[in-house]
Formats: structure tokens, sequence, C-alpha cells
């Protein structure tokens, strides 16, 4: 999991136990699931691959904000008097705010504002490139960080069976975008993140300029080589295995990623976020077979000292923004062969009312944040505002959910990554197509 320091400092005990055992289970199960991605259920379609596949659809950048993402404080309902009543020391002022020019929000519309941390994202905004969907989330009745996030990453609430993620269960069902490409996609992560679980050619890989065999440096390429030697005459799944981790090691270190120069003036903010989102757009413009990756981003969960203004919550919503920000200049606008769609959502939002430390507790309905040139951008969506009077909120606390977060995906999977198997990749889901793509 990608993580800055300060996580750790403002969870909630259960948060603060998930990091440590998604961590420890990613990394205990990481080698072992590189091996077995190939192993599917019955019941997932297979893929019969040509000797070569031409495709204009999308990569797709997926990214976690992990910890329960308070959306109003991400995207203010200034235009919702109720906003300001419940939360009388954290809101961020309105836009015609007098005598608040260095925090008053930034307005997108007669309704919605950006905080000042989130101001770098004006750029895609304005461009009609980045699209707010607000509400969403899901429907159901956890508050946990463990079951909400699990439930999102493989994409059906309340089932425990399923243990393949939404964005494997694509690539495990559609053909690859280069058939010769020895990975399509990757977590920047100890452990490879459970919405990748199930897809074919798929590695967790931290830190991709460092990616390499374990040991002594001076012999990794005579082990690379007895590795695919030794195991050429072996059937698959191992033979196409061993080739592919060499031509891995081999094709990262080529990129060099420690020269890589953004486009577009775009400056990565030195944090493991953007470092993480740096490398992923090093990746796909080397043009080598990426079709997906999945970066992850904590510092959510804000129960104490939320401050939104200078505080933990607008640390990380600066480096949320400027990162996405940077990307979308360094990768988005200058997609080639190939576009580029991010998407960026958080596992439930935070109750509508502060509480008595100054921060905000676990709640429902929060913003969903997808940017790209075939987005239907510049506004902010909502499925009928549900308001934050208290007699609207849901259990009499929270924003509800009006819109589930897997339409929104789905819309994205079918018509930007060109899957139509939504079945497969959301079981049990009839998605609602709410026209947030081009």
């Amino acid at each position: 999991m990608t993580m800055d320091t300060h996580d750790e400092d403002c969870g909630c005990s259960e948060y603060k136990a998930l990091s440590r055992r998604q961590f420890l289970g990613a990394t205990a199960g990481g080698a072992f699931g590189a091996m077995a991605v190939g192993v599917f259920p019955d019941w997932l379609p297979r893929v019969v691959l040509a000797e070569s596949y031409a495709s204009s659809r999308d990569v797709i950048l997926s990214v976690f904000m992990r910890g329960g993402a308070d959306g109003l404080s991400l995207c203010v309902p200034f235009g919702d008097s109720s906003y300001y009543t419940g939360r009388p020391t954290i809101a961020v002022p309105r836009p015609d705010a007098a005598n608040s020019t260095a925090t008053k929000g930034i307005a997108l519309d007669n309704f919605f504002a950006f905080p000042q941390a989130m101001s770098a994202l004006m750029t895609p905004y304005t461009a009609n490139d980045l699209l707010v969907v607000h509400a969403t989330g899901q429907f159901n009745n956890s508050r946990s960080h463990f079951d909400a996030q699990r439930f999102m990453e493989v994409g059906k609430p309340n089932d425990t069976s399923i243990v393949t993620g939404w964005l494997g269960r694509h690539l495990a069902t559609i053909p690859p975008l280069r058939t010769t490409a020895p990975l399509r996609a990757l977590g920047l992560a100890s452990g490879l993140q459970k919405t990748l679980v199930g897809a074919p050619k798929t590695l967790p890989i931290a830190n991709p300029a460092t990616f390499a065999l374990g040991g002594n440096t001076a012999t990794i390429n005579q082990r690379l080589s007895f590795l695919q030697n030794d195991y050429s005459g072996a059937s698959d799944p191992i033979h196409a295995a061993a080739l592919d981790a060499g031509n891995t090691v081999a094709i990262l270190q080529s990129i060099g990623f420690a020269t890589y120069r953004p486009a577009n003036g775009a400056v990565y903010p030195n944090s493991s976020f953007g470092n993480a989102l740096k490398s992923v757009a090093a990746l796909i413009k080397a043009d080598i077979g990426i079709e997906a990756a999945q970066v992850d981003i904590g510092g959510w969960d804000t129960h104490s000292a939320e401050d939104p203004l200078n505080g933990s919550m607008a640390n990380t919503m600066r480096d949320f923004s400027n990162s996405l920000a940077a990307f979308y200049l360094d990768c988005i606008t200058t997609a080639t062969s190939n576009g580029v769609t991010a998407v960026a959502f958080s596992e439930f939002g935070r109750n509508a009312r502060e509480n008595g430390s100054q921060g905000t507790d676990h709640g429902r309905g929060t913003c969903l944040f997808a940017i790209g040139k075939n987005i239907a951008g510049g506004r902010v969506m909502v499925n009928n505002w549900p308001g934050l009077a208290q007699a609207n909120l849901d259990s009499g606390q929270d924003l509800k959910v009006t819109i589930d977060y897997r339409d929104l995906l789905a819309e994205i999977v079918q018509n930007r990554l060109g899957n139509t198997q939504l079945d497969v990749i959301f079981p049990s889901w009839k998605p609602t197509m709410w026209g947030i793509t081009k």
C-alpha cells in the first residue's frame, strides 16, 4: 500500500490495523499471486488470443483513496446552508466570502466549490476533462474500512466469496493491447491490491525504477539468463512466467525512470503518490503494452483535527490534486496511440457534521473523480442533491449515496476500455449509464 507517514497519525484503530493487515497479507501473497494470476474460476470466460490485437481503447489509472475521503471537503456544497451549520469550525468558506481570500472555495458552479488545496485540478476541470461525481459510493451499511474496501475492490457488496477484483476481471476477459507484452498491468504497492487480483501478466511493483531479481546485483544478469534458459523446455504457464519475468525486468530497466522528463511543464510532488503517478506516466508513454495501473493514496481517515484549509486534510488534498494535475498534463493530454483515463474514489465518505475533535467520523456518500479527454467533464454531476439537513441525511448523520460507484466504473469499462462483459466484471449488477463518457 502506498502510504505517507501521516496516514497512521490521523487514522482510527481499525484503519491502522487494516493498513498493517493489507501490507502483511499482500506481501506474503505477492510472489504466489504473480504466479497464480493465470488460474481463474470456471465461471470466468476465457479469452482466445489472436496473434496480434490492435485497439484504440484507453489505458486506465485507478486510484484508491484509502481511509474514507471526506467528499464534503473535496468538493464543497457551499450552496447548501446546512453544510455550514454542521461544520462550524472545519467548513471551507464560500467562494464569495469576505475577508477569506486565501481560504475561500473556488467556484465550480453556483453550488459546488473546490477548496484551495484542490486548485491544481482546475486545469483539467476548465478544459472539460475532469468530472466530479458527488453523493456516490456503495449501497451497503458497512462503516468498516476493511469490509468497505474489500467489497468496493471486488465489485460486489456483501459477498465474501469473490476473490478477484473488478479490474482484474476486466483484464482477464479482454485480449491484451499487445500480445507480446510481458506486463499488462501493475499495482504500485508492496503486494498486489485486490482490485487487480485475477489479472493476467500483472505484478505488484512498488517502485518500477528499482524492479529486479533479489540478491547480489553483480550476478543479476547470470541469474536472469538461468531463469529463462532453465525453464525454456518447461510447459506453460511455467515457461511463459519465466520468460515474462526476465522480459519485465529488462523492459523496466530500459525505460530510464531516473532521467524521465514530464511533458507540458508538469511537476509531480516529491511524495509517494506523486512519484507513483510519475512512474505510471513513464510506463504508459514508453508504449510497452501497459493497460492498467493501480495506485493508492492514504491519509483520509480524519477523525480529529481535519482542517481542510491548512491542516491534515489540506495536505492530503494538495498531494492528491497536484499529483493528478501533473499526470493529466504529462500523460493524458499527450496520449497518442491509446487514450488514458484516470479514476479516483474512496470506500466511503464522512459524517456531514464535525465531531468534538474537529474531525469527522465514518460516513456514506463521497466523491468520485474521472479525468480523461473522453470524459464528459467540466461539471459536478449529482443525482438530485440529497441535502445536508438532518432530515435528509442517511441515518440522520451522513450524505446519502444516490449513485452506485459501479455505474460509473461500468460506463468507463464499456465505453473507454472496450469491454462489454459487465455482468462478469460487476456480478449481479445492472448498471445505469449516466453519460459520463464521450
